[in-house]
């Protein structure tokens, strides 16, 4: 039985840790390919939510988008990712890589006839939350969002120029640190 007179305070201190998990929000990105646009949601993750903010002039990859991305087609994966990890030092300012190819990635790959069974299996033995997936296969890798570094601001903001990421420029870049983690999910429509 819990002593509350000696216990009061470890109680207290542990119930305002759950109330403040309990309350904290879920904070995911919406890219918008086709008017450009990335938005930081603030809601349940994945679903209509709050905008807190909005990145217009986003760049894709010059091949457009698609749900069947292989490596080299220059185009932008749809669908849902998590920010698989962080690389400050990047040639385009900070990259925030996504968990591509991914689970789903790997199914359409497979029944399509893109991978064979082993590249499958390799892709599905990676944990999502925990781990970045194989870069190296018929799908590609390196996928993920970063700025234009010593690029041009005229071109990003006039053409989709990326091998398949999600760019914005270096001061969206710096901006949008505030909001994004490891773990965060982007979804790509």
């Amino acid at each position: 039985m819990l002593d509350v007179r000696k216990g009061g305070f470890v109680l207290a201190t542990l119930l305002a840790a759950f109330a403040a998990e309990g309350n904290e929000k879920d904070i995911w990105l919406l890219v918008e390919t086709k008017p450009h646009v990335m938005k930081v949601m603030e809601g349940e993750a994945g679903r209509d939510g709050r905008t807190l903010e909005v990145f217009d002039h986003i760049a894709i990859g010059r091949n457009g988008v698609g749900y069947d991305k292989q490596r080299g087609d220059d185009k932008t994966p749809l669908g849902s990712y998590h920010i698989g990890w962080v690389n400050e030092k990047s040639r385009f300012g900070s990259f925030f890589g996504f968990n591509f190819p991914n689970h789903d990635n790997a199914k359409r790959a497979y029944d399509g006839g893109l991978i064979d069974a082993h590249t499958y299996r390799r892709l599905l033995s990676y944990q999502p939350e925990a781990e970045v997936p194989p870069q190296d296969t018929p799908l590609g890798g390196q996928i993920g969002i970063h700025g234009i570094g010593q690029g041009s601001l005229q071109v990003h903001r006039h053409f989709d120029w990326t091998h398949g990421c999600i760019a914005v420029t270096n001061e969206q870049l710096d901006r949008l640190k505030q909001w994004i983690k490891k773990g965060t999910l982007v979804v790509i429509r």
